[in-house]
């Protein structure tokens, strides 16, 4: 459940630096471009940042070339909230963080990443600070270039069944039926994890449970 029951009025068109806000943070989803990949187990990180978009009222998304990604920015509350997707493809996302961190002059601590984890059951999302890319590609990618200081919204997509599938099939690959009348409750607790993120700053390690 969110924290906050009234939302505030946000807006898009902002200027680089806005006076009396307290912090900008950056929330990054991860997945790869292109239509092949709408839909897939590795792409639920853009499809949770995509509902926090909508639900905050935030966007349009416009595509930055020389940050290699889709941006957009709103505020809630008094935080500035941009919004990150990279265009990079997964394995190369730390790039475009990078790039987006340098041009707004964001710490690594200001930064929250959301993505898919195959060690982590669907149904399940956990969050913390910091900590190791359980070998996924795209988190890699950012530790590389910004360092691991981050917070990470870890979406559980296991297990991979049939086991002896080959990892890369398995998270290219879209979710079952089953797991697809979950979405809108997968991308609703995330919307609500990055909203209380943005609110109030903090957040928290957690394991939180979707299915209904």
């Amino acid at each position: 459940m969110a924290l906050f029951q009234k939302k505030p009025q946000l807006g898009y068109n902002l200027s680089l630096y806005t006076l009396g806000q307290q912090k900008t943070v950056i929330v990054v989803g991860l997945g790869n471009v292109g239509k092949q990949y709408d839909g897939t187990r590795h792409n639920v990180g853009f499809a949770c940042v995509d509902r926090f978009v909508r639900d905050n009222d935030i966007g349009p998304w416009i595509e930055k070339k020389d940050l290699q990604c889709l941006l957009t920015q709103g505020t809630l509350g008094d935080t500035r909230v941009i919004a990150v997707k990279p265009t990079t493809m997964m394995n190369l996302s730390g790039e475009a963080v990078q790039a987006v961190c340098h041009f707004y002059k964001i710490s690594t601590d200001h930064v929250l990443a959301v993505y898919d984890e195959l060690d982590i059951t669907f149904g399940q999302i956990r969050t913390r600070i910091g900590g190791g890319s359980a070998g996924h590609n795209g988190v890699k990618s950012i530790t590389s270039t910004i360092g691991e200081g981050y917070g990470r919204v870890r979406v559980g997509i296991g297990p991979k069944v049939p086991e002896q599938m080959d990892t890369a099939d398995f998270v290219l690959a879209r979710f079952s039926k089953e797991q697809e009348a979950q979405m809108g409750n997968l991308t609703r607790e995330a919307s609500a994890i990055l909203s209380e993120y943005a609110f109030g700053g903090q957040l928290n390690a957690e394991t939180r449970s979707f299915i209904v």
